[in-house]
């Protein structure tokens, strides 16, 4: 998982949820998934875990006060988010789900979010995180994502100019940026 931990005192980075720039506050915990007694965060608003960390701890996170993000990997299963049975993944305790693009190039993030808006039943945000750049948020709000971590250095303004640039498109998308 990449360091998206933000110390005190640091400046918060921005990130677009929604068409409005607000502050990140997720902060990365990483811990091993085999030992549930110390591999959860604080009852706190605010952390997020890899996806081995929530399936190892699923039933204690959903009973928390403070829902968690889950980070998937590029590489990652999204259906492990689904309980044994179900069609749809639960939300309870989930407030986010980060998807990881390690470099730009690596299309494996846009089929998550396609397997969890139209497959999985994923209505909640969804997050691009990791290689962002300006270019490719107009895509990745065609497959599902309604929320990025835009690459240091690139204008988070910016990249919301980009999610209007195109008014048509002849593919179908999913949700916001088909409307």
């Amino acid at each position: 998982m990449p360091d998206h931990d933000h110390s005190a005192g640091q400046d918060r980075r921005t990130v677009i949820r929604d068409g409005q720039l607000i502050a990140d506050n997720w902060l990365a915990h990483i811990g091993d998934a085999q030992d549930a007694d110390n591999a959860c965060p604080p009852d706190e608003p605010g952390y997020l875990v890899t996806l081995e960390n929530w399936t190892a701890n699923r039933k204690r996170y959903r009973l928390r006060q403070h829902s968690l993000a889950v980070y998937l990997s590029p590489d990652a299963e999204p259906q492990t988010l689904l309980e044994p049975g179900a069609t749809v993944v639960d939300p309870t305790g989930i407030a986010m789900i980060a998807i990881d693009f390690p470099i730009y190039t690596d299309g494996r993030g846009y089929s998550i979010a396609q397997l969890l808006r139209h497959q999985l039943g994923w209505t909640g945000e969804l997050r691009a995180v990791g290689d962002v750049m300006i270019d490719t948020v107009h895509y990745l709000a065609r497959c599902g994502f309604n929320s990025f971590a835009i690459k240091p250095g690139h204008d988070p303004a910016a990249a919301m100019r980009a999610l209007a640039t195109f008014s048509s498109s002849y593919q179908r998308s999913y949700g916001p940026a088909s409307r």
